[in-house]
């Protein structure tokens, strides 16, 4: 039952246009009617010929069926579930969803929008939301129901101007998930301490020099 099958046709019958594949289907169909005809006998043979009566998809040829599929499981989440984007206020100001929420629109258009609680919100962003109109936010997705249009979201932080390096560089890194945070002191102790630093002749001797 989670199959269907649907018509399907490639750029050529798109160039001759519907009645074309119209045409060919009904063509194919007669064919297919008459070969499972000639099995039977000539009474059988009458009423196939008639035209497209066939009901059985395993009759049609290959290249009108579109097999079609249905997602069961997620293996792995690939996205980090972060987005960068802007904080607008909802279009209907007279919804109990206005006092609440806020909407996040993602830069990438591939991320869906989503609701974010007023409180995540900076406090004087519903009496003044146009200064924060070009302010990139970081959102991270938590739920998005299925009985809704829009993601639910929660804010991470402000990164600041759009259009400067920093805040841009900061959240396609956070997007991808990169760890961009100071190193530790241990990772720091295994550097040369007494700089600055060269290549002793001892060590120059066992490397080769792709200088």
């Amino acid at each position: 039952p989670d199959v269907i099958i649907e018509a399907q046709f490639d750029d050529n019958d798109a160039e001759h246009g519907q009645d074309h594949l119209q045409d060919t289907l009904v063509d194919d169909i007669k064919k297919l009617s008459l070969d499972t005809g000639e099995k039977g006998d000539g009474v059988h043979r009458a009423k196939q010929d008639d035209g497209p009566t066939v009901n059985d998809p395993r009759l049609l040829p290959d290249k009108f069926l579109q097999r079609t599929a249905k997602v069961v499981y997620i293996l792995e989440k690939k996205h980090s579930r972060a987005a960068t984007g802007f904080i607008k206020l909802l279009a209907d100001r007279n919804s109990e969803l206005f006092r609440r929420c806020a909407m996040f629109s993602p830069v990438d258009h591939r991320v869906p929008r989503a609701y974010v609680s007023l409180a995540d919100c900076p406090p004087d962003f519903v009496t003044r939301p146009e200064d924060y109109s070009s302010i990139l936010f970081i959102c991270r997705i938590v739920d998005w129901k299925e009985d809704s249009n829009f993601a639910t979201g929660q804010l991470s932080k402000s990164l600041g101007q759009a259009g400067e390096i920093e805040p841009e560089t900061e959240g396609i890194l956070t997007e991808y998930g990169v760890d961009f945070s100071d190193f530790p002191p241990e990772a720091l102790e295994c550097l040369p301490q007494s700089l600055p630093w060269v290549i002793s002749p001892g060590e120059l001797a066992k490397r080769r020099d792709l200088r």
